[in-house]
């Protein structure tokens, strides 16, 4: 019984200290870049993505010691901008909306947003309604389909597995996806 009190203080206190050493900063890891006045921030979750930000001061930390710090971790008195060099533009984002597809049960219409090569987010702009099961199967290839976590944007594809119990509205969901794939090619 002892041996297990102790066997579990020990496992407790070592995943204490590992945190705590491991979020403190300047004990170990470099501390990441902070972002240069040309690139502004990174953008808030939900933010258009679309509209530059830029940073026109450095922002001050506390370390663990009270010390106050400014601007990147880089050498003292080297502006951050010298240490990057230039700085590429960051890829815009656009967004493309494939046409409206019909099928037995209704219109199918995707958008999807594009930043460089890579899909961001997809989202159904139409999708057939009118009957509580129309309404179930729509709701369901949208939740598995579409947002920044969804299956589209998994894949990067329109090669999606058919959502079962709503081919038909699966299908025309991936040939409005596809249309809208390659019109940025």
């Amino acid at each position: 019984m002892r041996r297990a009190l102790l066997a579990i203080t020990g496992l407790a206190a070592s995943t204490i200290a590992l945190v705590v050493f491991k979020a403190a900063p300047g004990t170990g890891q470099p501390a990441q870049e902070a972002p240069t006045a040309a690139e502004g921030p990174a953008p808030a979750a939900g933010a258009d993505e679309t509209t530059p930000r830029v940073s026109t001061a450095p922002e001050s930390t506390r370390s663990a010691s009270g010390a106050s710090r400014s601007g990147s971790s880089g050498a003292p008195g080297t502006p951050a901008a010298s240490r990057t060099g230039t700085a590429a533009a960051p890829p815009t984002a656009s967004t493309l909306v494939g046409p409206v597809v019909s099928n037995e049960f209704g219109d199918v219409q995707v958008r999807i947003t594009v930043v460089g090569d890579r899909i961001v987010n997809a989202a159904a702009q139409r999708l057939p309604r009118g009957t509580a099961q129309s309404d179930q199967r729509s709701d369901q290839v949208d939740s598995r389909y579409s947002g920044a976590v969804g299956m589209v944007v998994e894949r990067q594809s329109a090669d999606l597995d058919t959502i079962s119990g709503a081919t038909a509205t699966s299908d025309a969901y991936r040939r409005s996806l596809q249309a809208a794939i390659d019109q940025r090619r």
